[in-house]
This record gives C-alpha cells, structure tokens and sequence, in this order.
C-alpha cells in the first residue's frame, strides 16, 4: 500500500477547497439573491434544488457527477474535449466540494442578504442605480460579512469532503486523496490507527478554526444590522 503524506492530503484539501468555493461564489450569490425575495415565484423549486446535496447521501450525489461528467454524457464530452478531465482526477476534488460546500454558502449569503433593509436597494435605483448596481453597490457590501461567514462555513464544509470526492475522484495518493481520504486509508491499514489520529486532529483543528472565524463574521453581520 502506498504512503499516506499529511502535507499531500491537506495540500490537497484545501486547494480544493479554495477552488470549490471560487466556483460557487458567483452562483452562489445569484442564488441567495433569488431566494431572498419573498414574492419570487418557483422560490420552493429553487431552494430545495439548492440544497439537495445537504439531504443526498454524499456517494448518490458523487455518482450522479461522475456521470455527469463522464464521456458518455454531453457535459463531460465536451470537457473531455477541451482537456478537462473531471473523474478521477484532482478537478473531481474540486468538483464534489463545490457541490457540496454550495448549499451552506447559499444560506449563509441569503440570511445575510434578508437582513439588509430593502428600501436602502429601491432608494439607490430611485436615484439612477439599475436594480443589479443598486444590488451591487447597496446590498452586497452591506452583507459582506455574512458573504465572508458563508465562505468560511462553505470552506470548512469543503474540506471535509468524503463521499462524492471517493465516488467521483477516487483515492490516488498525491492526487485525489484528500485529508478525509487519508483518514480512511490509514483506518483500513494494519497499525494505522495512531497516523490517523495525527491526521485527525489536523481536520478538528481546522474545522474549529474555521467554525470560529465563521461566528466572528456573523456577530459582525448582525452588529451591522442592528
């Protein structure tokens, strides 16, 4: 069996990690601003597709994208085209924690949003603002710190990633095997019980401090708002 490398699986992890979370930023933000809208119509619809992932079990939604982006379908034909390969291969990595961190960053960007006066928004565009740069001038810096909250949340969510990342990026050392990956590679390895608990205690400390930095920001969002 191969090495298992704490410095190659927490590399890993929060490259990914990062990675995942630029991804959902954009998407992220649309969605939160949608939802965060009382009278917008197929708002059910649209937050339960947003938070599907957090109620699938993590293998069916690591399934679903590697179908999605195998060869056999559209999307990960054309990717494959272009020289991106998603399945088994570290943008697999990527991929599950961006699906999975997505929901949490939703969430936390939609509080933040639902928290700001909308009257702040409809007075920018009384005074020559487009409803987008009312939003982006008005609103958005004014639930930045639950945006922050939510990346910091989102990125912890990312970096424990397990299920989709082994159904969809597999667990090659140096390659896919995250910091969660590691965990479970050295549990199965005769004696590996005291690595793991090193690797253990490397994802509490990391998950504490980013549970910590996530309170921080929402104490500061709702000291903004009040």
């Amino acid at each position: 069996m191969s090495n298992v490398s704490l410095g190659s699986a927490l590399g890993l992890s929060v490259a990914a990690a990062c990675l995942a979370l630029l991804i959902d930023l954009v998407p992220a933000i649309w969605a939160a601003r949608l939802l965060a809208r009382p009278r917008l119509r197929g708002r059910a619809f649209l937050s339960a597709l947003v938070h599907l992932p957090v109620v699938l079990p993590p293998v069916v939604t690591g399934f679903l994208l590697l179908l999605l982006f195998s060869r056999r379908f559209w999307l990960g034909a054309a990717l494959d085209s272009v020289g991106l390969r998603i399945p088994f291969e570290f943008l697999g990595c990527v991929a599950a924690a961006a699906v999975v961190a997505f929901p949490f960053l939703v969430a936390a960007l939609r509080a933040a949003l639902e928290s700001v006066d909308p009257r702040l928004e409809g007075i920018a565009q009384t005074l020559g603002d487009t409803p987008l740069r009312a939003f982006r001038r008005v609103t958005l810096p004014l639930a930045l710190p639950g945006l922050a909250a939510g990346v910091v949340l989102g990125f912890a969510r990312a970096l424990g990633e397990f299920g989709a990342t082994i159904v969809l990026a597999g667990n090659i050392e140096g390659k896919t095997r995250t910091l969660s990956l590691a965990v479970f590679s050295l549990l199965g390895r005769p004696g590996g019980e005291r690595e793991a608990l090193i690797f253990c205690l490397v994802a509490v400390l990391l998950a504490a401090l980013s549970l910590v930095g996530y309170e921080l920001l929402l104490r500061r969002q709702r000291r903004r708002r009040t």
